[in-house]
């Protein structure tokens, strides 16, 4: 689901009051660590993975019990912003928010990495809808973390050893896991899944499994209005059908109508996989999707 804030305009007002306490909005390099402001900590931890040392992250969505769905802003982001040498957004129309709190901080020299275009996927495909959760997509993080290296080696060329040693080191570890769900696709191939909203999709389609949820229920529950009786008995019968075998529950997001499914998956016996937007506490990104992997293939199995 995208990322909404109700405080936009009072933050960009708030920000002209910070503005005078800044430099003007100037993401100049000061001998100093790299300022890099994320999304979100998923974003945040890539970011602080590659750079180490050499740079200072600020995640604005990074408490593990926050709705990214409700989430509002204070002024202490816009004061990051302004201040950003690098900005890290998911893009989709996942965290529109971002370039409106940009703008408010008069931050024009910012390098600006959006992962949904430099994923190359087709953001308005003719069939279906965009699914933005692209950290569940491990190409498109590799293809973000080389973007990092490069914007990183442009403002500091003295740290090109180390940034480039520790995307080596990152990028290996989602080989490994790319290789996990090869693994669970020889295995496990066509078999069915369930959702309650498309976070997870990028992950389950590269582990060969097939989403038999009605469109209509995870489009529904992703916009956030009322499913349909009709697509809730549909998705309610997979589960007393046995037609999947695990549910990706996003464990974030959750109402009267997505607490039914995962009532009907327990009753029928079928695994539950909690997915989410942002970090659990104490687990960094490479961690998180292990995990994920891990429950994945065990509840198939």
């Amino acid at each position: 689901m995208r990322v909404k804030s109700t405080s936009i305009v009072l933050l960009v007002v708030a920000s002209l009051a910070l503005a005078g306490c800044s430099s003007g909005g100037g993401a100049t390099s000061s001998g100093g660590p790299i300022r890099i402001v994320a999304s979100t900590n998923v974003y945040g931890d890539i970011a602080s993975k590659i750079g180490g040392s050499l740079v200072k992250v600020d995640s604005i969505i990074s408490d593990p019990s926050q709705d990214p769905h409700s989430y509002q802003a204070d002024a202490q982001v816009q004061l990051a912003l302004s201040q950003a040498q690098i900005v890290i957004e998911n893009g989709g129309g996942y965290d529109d928010f971002v370039d409106t709190l940009l703008k408010g901080a008069n931050n024009q020299k910012a390098v600006v990495l959006t992962a949904a275009n430099i994923s190359g996927y087709d953001q308005k495909p003719s069939s279906g809808q965009f699914n933005e959760h692209l950290w569940y997509d491990f190409p498109t993080m590799k293809k973000v973390v080389d973007r990092i290296v490069a914007s990183l080696t442009t403002i500091d060329a003295s740290g090109t050893a180390t940034f480039t040693a520790n995307a080596k080191k990152f990028t290996d570890s989602l080989a490994t896991l790319q290789g996990d769900e090869a693994a669970i696709k020889a295995s496990f191939h066509g078999d069915g899944v369930a959702i309650t909203e498309a976070v997870p999709l990028y992950l389950l389609d590269a582990c060969g499994l097939v989403n038999k949820t009605p469109a209509k229920f995870s489009e529904a529950i992703e916009a956030g209005t009322d499913v349909s009786p009709v697509a809730l008995k549909d998705t309610l019968a997979l589960f007393s059908n046995r037609s999947v075998k695990l549910l990706a529950y996003n464990e974030q997001t959750s109402g009267p109508q997505t607490q039914q499914v995962l009532a009907a998956a327990k009753s029928a016996g079928v695994a539950v996989v909690p997915v989410r937007e942002t970090l659990p506490s104490g687990k960094d990104y490479l961690g998180w999707m292990t995990d994920t992997l891990t429950a994945v293939k065990a509840a198939l199995g």
